[in-house]
C-alpha cells in the first residue's frame, strides 16, 4: 500500500466518487473508500466551510491504512455539491437546518451497510455539525472528534454585534451576496495560509486541487450563512443537551486559532459528560490535521488513541 503522503493529489484507486440525492432532490458528491479485507470500523468525516474531501485524502488514507472503511460527503452548496448562490464563488445556505437535515438523511442511508463502530469525525464547521446533529439525535455515532470545532465565531466586533451586523446587511440587499471580498476573515492584514496551516506543501495541496477542477473552488460565505453560522454555534453553546450527550468525544482545538473561538470551544467541552480536549499551542493554525508534521503526527496519534481505546474492536 501507497503512504498515506502519496495520496493527497490523487484519489485512491480503491476509492469511488459518486453522488448521494438528498429527500429534497439536492445531488451531492460523495466520497467512499472501502477497507480491504475485514473492516475495523467505519468513518464518516465531514470537512469544513469551502473545504472538499480532496484536501484531506492523506488523512483518510492514514486511517483507511489502519483498516476503517471512509466516507466523506460535500455540504450542500459547496464543492462538487452544487450552489445556493447564484454567484458559484458564494458560500451560501438559507439556513443550518438544511446542513443537518442532509445529514440525517445522509447517516441513515450510510450507517445501514457501514461495518461497525461507526465514527463520525467533523473539521470546523463539520465540528460543529457532527455536534449539533448529535446533540438532536440526528445521528447516532459509536464515538466522536471534533478537530478545531466551530462553536464560536472569531470576530473583530464580538459575537453579538457580529450576528446583528450580518443580519442587518443580509436584510438590506440580497443575503446570497458575499460578505466580504476575500480571504478567509475581513480586517486581517494575514494571508490566508497563514490562518490555516503552517505547512506550505500541505496549503499548496489545496491550491493544486483548485486548480484542477476549478468548480470546486469557493470564495467567502453569504451575509445569511455568517448570520446563520452565528444563530447556530450561539444556540449550541446554550444548549442543555450538551450535558446528555453520551457520545465519547474527543475535541482537538488549537488555542491561537483565528478562525474559530478556541474559547467557545474549551467551554463547550465543559459541558460534556465524556469528552477528552487536547490543546494545541502557538504552533498549530486551524487546520488541525493539515499542520506541519509535529502537530499533525500528534492529533492523529491522540485520535488513533482515543478510538483504540474507547471503541470495540478499535484497536
Amino acid at each position: 500500500m501507497l503512504s498515506p503522503q502519496l495520496y493527497r493529489r490523487v484519489i485512491p484507486a480503491g476509492a469511488t466518487v459518486g453522488r448521494w440525492r438528498a429527500p429534497d432532490g439536492w445531488v451531492m458528491r460523495r466520497f467512499d473508500w472501502p477497507a480491504e479485507g475485514r473492516s475495523r470500523g467505519s468513518i464518516l468525516f465531514q470537512a469544513g466551510r469551502g473545504d472538499v474531501f480532496e484536501k484531506y485524502l492523506e488523512t483518510l488514507a492514514h486511517w483507511h491504512a489502519q483498516g476503517w472503511s471512509v466516507t466523506a460527503f460535500d455540504w450542500r452548496g459547496q464543492g462538487g455539491s452544487g450552489r445556493c448562490s447564484p454567484d458559484a464563488h458564494v458560500g451560501h445556505v438559507d439556513r443550518f437546518s438544511l446542513y443537518i437535515d442532509d445529514f440525517e438523511q445522509f447517516w441513515r442511508a450510510w450507517h445501514v451497510g457501514a461495518a461497525e463502530p461507526r465514527v463520525a469525525v467533523g473539521h470546523s464547521m463539520g465540528g460543529h455539525l457532527v455536534l449539533r446533529a448529535m446533540t438532536e439525535r440526528a445521528i447516532s455515532p459509536d464515538a466522536a472528534v471534533l478537530v478545531a470545532p466551530m462553536l464560536g465565531l472569531n470576530s473583530p466586533i464580538g459575537a453579538g454585534l457580529g450576528e446583528w451586523g450580518a443580519r442587518l446587511f443580509g436584510r438590506i440587499g440580497d443575503p446570497a451576496r458575499r460578505a466580504w471580498r476575500g480571504n478567509e476573515i475581513p480586517a486581517t492584514t494575514e494571508t490566508r495560509q497563514a490562518l490555516l496551516t503552517h505547512d506550505n506543501d500541505r496549503y499548496q495541496d489545496e491550491i493544486y486541487w483548485q486548480k484542477s477542477q476549478p468548480g470546486l473552488l469557493l470564495g467567502p460565505p453569504s451575509w445569511r450563512w455568517l448570520a446563520e453560522a452565528f444563530a447556530s454555534t450561539r444556540a449550541m453553546r446554550r444548549d442543555p443537551r450538551l450535558g446528555e450527550m453520551r457520545v465519547p468525544t474527543l475535541m482537538l482545538v488549537a488555542d491561537y486559532d483565528k478562525l474559530v473561538s478556541a474559547r467557545a470551544a474549551v467551554r463547550v467541552a465543559a459541558k460534556l459528560p465524556d469528552v477528552r480536549l487536547v490543546r494545541f499551542g502557538k504552533e498549530c493554525a486551524h487546520e488541525i490535521l493539515r499542520e506541519v508534521d509535529p502537530v499533525r503526527n500528534r492529533a492523529l496519534g491522540e485520535i488513533d488513541s482515543f478510538l483504540g481505546a474507547r471503541l470495540r474492536g478499535g484497536e
